[in-house]
């Protein structure tokens, strides 16, 4: 398997069909190798804690995803902001205003994070948390609609 090395040109120079999607993040935090992989790394570390189970995918051409029972949230990086879209943000709760960003749709909500500005742990871990249930309770409710109409 070839190792993850920095980005050249822009360009990932890690083989998307010869790697984990958990390296493929691996190798992009790496690659960043500034405040913007350290931002992901954290906010992914925060994932796991708050998502034991969680799903490490790679999609849409080199975006991170994290999964259980569906999309949880995506971890996309630009020049100025690692920005942490929720699939399913509009049909959660918010109690501490994290979302601050693509508000005005009906389906995603997304968390901008910009660099030294501080994560409340706490209160994202909950948000995931409540993103988790939604999903597992979607998940269920489509489950018993099908078993009644078997």
């Amino acid at each position: 398997m070839k190792k993850a090395t920095p980005m050249e040109n822009g360009k990932s120079s890690l083989n998307e069909g010869d790697a984990s999607p958990s390296e493929l993040i691996n190798a992009r935090i790496e690659e960043l190798s500034d405040w913007r992989g350290e931002t992901l790394a954290r906010i992914r570390m925060l994932i796991k804690q708050a998502d034991p189970e969680v799903v490490e995918e790679w999609k849409w051409r080199g975006v991170p995803v994290w999964s259980h029972a569906g999309i949880i949230c995506t971890g996309e990086t630009y020049k100025a902001v690692v920005k942490m879209t929720f699939a399913k943000g509009a049909s959660l709760e918010d109690p501490s205003g994290l979302f601050n960003s693509s508000l005005e749709g009906n389906t995603r909500r997304a968390i901008d994070f910009h660099e030294g500005e501080k994560i409340d742990e706490e209160a994202l871990k909950a948000l995931i948390r409540a993103a988790v249930a939604l999903n597992t309770s979607v998940q269920a409710a489509r489950s018993r609609k099908k078993t009644k109409s078997a």
